[in-house]
């Protein structure tokens, strides 16, 4: 039996449509070289300041984290503690909220600039036009901030490709490899599970999104961590996406 025809495509973004490489070779030590120079600059700035405010009460909260340093904070009130602290959250990988909007302000003015550019593969942007235009709902689901999502797919060599997209969704909804994150995304949507196929280069959030009733397909691309399929349906290229069942033209071009 055929399976339903799609009215929705939910895409990852490390992998799937972007190279991970670009996140952790270019964005992170972007980030990790200008933050102390963003912060010297913008620390006064309300959202800036804010988000300082709640970075300084989850290190007073982490248990595993370097301590108050007071002679640094009195001299130049903790800005120095802040930035260490900030410098340890990502040696450690550590998804702090604060840290990701941090991130995303620093990868913000990066991209105003022109010294960042999202590379996607090639074949990414003329697919998501050809299904923008037959139809499809285009979505995004990454574990990256949904402004970071947003400020990567406006900065692309094929220009600002958000209008392609009516729906970002984070972490904010749930973790990617829990089987619920996907029912809320579906909901939010107002999609029948069954309608929606989710492109991701990780097969646990695969194995969640297909419990959620999703079609699924695995992104294999060079470079990336996970390469076996797990028995999950593959593609090398977007441009195999139209080669998937139900995955037709959906109205007017």
């Amino acid at each position: 039996m055929a399976p339903p025809t799609l009215t929705h495509l939910l895409l990852d973004i490390e992998g799937t449509t972007c190279p991970v490489s670009f996140v952790a070779e270019t964005l992170f030590p972007f980030a990790r070289r200008h933050l102390p120079a963003y912060l010297a600059r913008h620390r006064h700035d309300p959202e800036v300041a804010a988000l300082l405010g709640e970075l300084e009460r989850a290190q007073a909260e982490d248990a595993d984290a370097p301590g108050f340093d007071a002679v640094s904070r009195s001299t130049d009130g903790g800005l120095s503690q802040a930035v260490a602290y900030l410098d340890w959250l990502m040696e450690h990988d550590r998804k702090l909220t604060p840290l990701k909007q941090l991130q995303g302000l620093v990868w913000e003015s990066g991209y105003a600039d022109g010294s960042l550019v999202a590379p996607l593969y090639p074949d990414v942007a003329p697919a998501l036009a050809l299904a923008h235009r037959s139809g499809l709902t285009l979505t995004v689901y990454s574990s990256g901030s949904v402004p970071a999502q947003q400020l990567l797919y406006a900065h692309t060599p094929a220009g600002d490709l958000r209008p392609l997209f009516q729906h970002w969704f984070d972490t904010r909804t749930g973790a990617k490899q829990e089987p619920q994150s996907y029912r809320r995304i579906a909901a939010a949507m107002g999609a029948d599970p069954a309608r929606i196929l989710f492109v991701s280069d990780a097969t646990g959030e695969l194995r969640a999104a297909a419990a959620a009733g999703l079609q699924v397909l695995f992104s294999d691309r060079p470079g990336n961590p996970e390469r076996d399929p797990a028995g999950f349906a593959s593609i090398t290229s977007f441009a195999a996406l139209g080669e998937i069942p139900g995955s037709g033209d959906k109205g007017p071009s």
